[in-house]
C-alpha cells in the first residue's frame, strides 16, 4: 500500500470534499539552490546564494546549500514521491551555476546530463516538467561583474536561456525565465536582506528593470529557436494584495497606492502594458532621480507577448502611514517607503509571520484578470505557481511514522478552495502549485523553516510525506469536474 493511500485524520477531513477542474494543473515546486546540494559537483561553480551564506549573520544559524536536501543525488526517490502524491506537474528551476559556471559560453555537460535525466525522470512518471530558468542563484562571475543592476546580465541570461531551450526544448514545454523579480531586485540589492546582499535604491530599480529586460530577451530568443513542439513561456511574479489599515484615511490609501506600485505593478505594468505606471515614476523621480537605466525600446522588450502568467502569493499586505520613517539603517525593500508600516489584523499567522488570509489569493487572481487579462481584452492563462505555509512541524515522525501538521493541511485547503471559487467566477485559473515538495533551505531562514508536504529529517536525508502531503494526494485522486 502507498504511504499517500492511508487516509486522513477524520478531523482534517474537510466537510465538502475538494475536487479540481478537468485538465487543472495539479502540482509541487521547488527551487534548484534550495535542495539540490552538491554545490561543488559536476562542474557547478558558486552562485550569488554560496557567496552569500558565507557572510556572517546573513542565514539564520550559519546555514547554508552545500548539501541540503541532497535532491542532486536522490533526484529520483523525489519524483517517484511526486507521482505517489498524484501530482500532474512539477515546477522546479535550473541551477544557473551549473548549467554555465560562468555565465557565459558552452554549456556544461555535467551540469545538462543532470537536468537531461531529471526531466526525463518526470516523464517517465507521467509528470509535465514546468521549467523556471532562474530562481535567484546568479553566477558569482556574473555579480563580480556588475550583477542584475548592469545592464550586460539582461544579454547574459538571454544567452544561457536559448542555449538551454535548445537542449531541453524537445521534451520541455513549459518555460518561465523569472522567479519572483522583486524579491531578486528589491531583497537582493534593496534592503540586502538576499543575495547579493546590496543596500542601494538605486541598484535596485536597475536591477528590476535588467531582470525585465532580461525576460523579454530570453522569450524572443527562445521562440526564435523554432524547435518543433507547443511551447509555453512566462514568468512568475510574487504579487499581493495591498490593504490599508484605515480606509478612510488618505494617508493610509496613499500609502497603499506607493507599496501596490512598488510591489505588483511595477513588473505587471511594463510586461502586459509596455509601460510604467506614470505614479511609480513620479515616486522614483522624486525620491533617488531621474531612471536612466531605462532605454527608448526597452518596453518594447520587456512587453513581448507571454502565454501564462505565474503567480506566487502567500498573503496580504495591510499598510498605514507611519508618520515618521524607520530609523537609519533599516532601508525598506520598498524604495523611498520607510515611512509605511505594514500592520497585521489578528488573524491566525504562520511560522513566517504571514497572516492566513484566504481571501487574498482570490482577490490577486481576480485582480489580474480584471485589470491584465480578460478584462483587458486578452487571453492571459493564470497559474497559482507557489502557495504554501510554513509551521513549526515535529522534527522526526511519530511512533506511526506519521508527521501531523494540521495547520498547513486547513491552510491549504482554504487557499485552494478561494483560488478555484476565482475561478469559477470567471478568473482564467487553470493550475495551482504548492510550496513546496520538501523540506529545504530556505533562504535567510535557513534551514528554520520548513514549508514542504514531505518531511525532511536533515540528519538522515530520510523522506516522510507528512499530513498534508495526504491531503494533496487526496485531491489528486478525487474525479476531475
Amino acid at each position: 500500500m502507498s504511504v499517500t493511500d492511508r487516509p486522513l485524520p477524520l478531523a482534517a477531513e474537510p466537510a465538502r470534499p475538494l475536487a479540481l477542474p478537468e485538465g487543472f494543473a495539479w502540482g509541487t515546486a521547488t527551487a534548484a539552490y534550495q535542495i539540490e546540494g552538491a554545490t561543488s559537483e559536476g562542474g557547478r561553480a558558486p552562485s550569488i546564494w554560496d557567496t552569500f551564506c558565507r557572510v556572517p549573520g546573513a542565514v539564520l544559524g550559519g546555514d547554508n546549500g552545500d548539501v541540503s536536501v541532497d535532491h542532486y543525488h536522490r533526484y529520483r526517490e523525489d519524483i517517484a514521491l511526486l507521482a505517489d502524491l498524484g501530482a500532474t506537474h512539477y515546477r522546479f528551476s535550473l541551477a544557473w551555476p551549473r548549467l554555465q559556471p560562468t555565465g557565459r559560453g558552452e554549456l556544461n555537460a555535467e551540469g545538462l546530463d543532470f537536468y537531461q535525466r531529471l526531466v526525463d525522470a518526470q516523464l517517465e512518471a507521467g509528470i509535465e516538467p514546468w521549467v523556471t530558468l532562474y530562481h535567484w542563484d546568479l553566477p558569482q562571475a556574473l555579480e563580480d561583474a556588475g550583477g542584475w543592476p548592469a545592464r550586460e546580465t539582461a544579454d547574459r541570461f538571454a544567452d544561457y536561456a536559448v542555449r538551454v531551450h535548445e537542449r531541453l526544448g524537445d521534451r520541455v514545454r513549459n518555460w518561465t525565465t523569472m522567479n519572483e523579480p522583486w524579491c531578486s531586485a528589491f531583497l537582493g540589492y534593496g534592503n540586502g536582506h538576499h543575495a547579493p546582499g546590496v543596500q542601494d535604491p538605486v541598484a535596485a530599480l536597475r536591477a528590476a528593470h535588467h531582470l525585465m529586460l532580461a525576460h523579454g530577451r530570453a522569450v524572443r530568443a527562445m521562440r526564435g529557436t523554432g524547435l518543433a513542439g507547443e511551447h509555453s513561456y512566462g514568468l512568475t511574479l510574487n504579487l499581493y494584495p495591498v490593504t490599508p489599515a484605515r480606509p478612510g484615511e488618505a494617508a493610509d490609501l496613499e500609502a497603499a497606492r506607493r507599496i501596490d506600485g512598488l510591489m505588483n505593478r511595477v513588473f505587471l505594468d511594463p510586461v502586459l502594458r509596455g509601460a510604467y505606471p506614470d505614479d511609480v515614476l513620479a515616486h522614483v523621480r522624486g525620491n533617488v532621480g531621474e531612471p536612466d537605466w531605462i532605454r527608448e525600446a526597452d518596453l518594447a522588450e520587456i512587453s513581448v507577448p507571454v502565454d501564462v502568467l505565474g503567480i506566487n502569493t502567500y498573503s496580504r499586505h495591510v499598510v498605514r502611514a507611519a508618520g515618521q520613517p524607520a530609523p537609519a539603517g533599516t532601508p525598506s525593500p520598498w524604495v523611498a517607503c520607510e515611512d509605511v508600516e505594514f500592520v497585521t489584523t489578528g488573524l491566525p499567522q504562520t511560522a513566517m509571520g504571514w497572516e492566513v488570509d484566504p481571501e487574498g489569493i482570490a482577490e490577486v487572481i481576480t485582480r489580474v484578470d480584471r485589470e491584465y487579462g480578460r478584462g483587458a481584452g486578452r487571453e492571459l492563462p493564470l497559474y497559482i505557481t507557489e502557495n504554501g505555509a510554513a509551521y513549526p512541524d515535529p522534527q522526526t515522525a511519530d511512533a506511526e511514522g506519521r508527521v501531523h501538521d494540521p495547520d498547513r493541511v486547513a491552510y491549504l485547503d482554504g487557499y485552494v478552495r478561494a483560488a478555484l471559487r476565482a475561478r469559477e467566477e470567471g478568473a482564467d485559473l487553470r493550475g495551482y502549485f504548492v510550496w513546496s515538495l520538501l523540506d529545504n533551505f530556505e533562504w535567510a531562514w535557513g534551514y528554520d523553516r520548513r514549508f514542504g508536504i514531505v518531511h525532511v529529517d536533515y540528519a538522515t536525508q530520510r523522506r516522510t510525506v507528512k499530513d498534508s502531503g495526504r491531503w494533496f494526494a487526496e485531491v489528486a485522486r478525487r474525479p476531475r469536474r
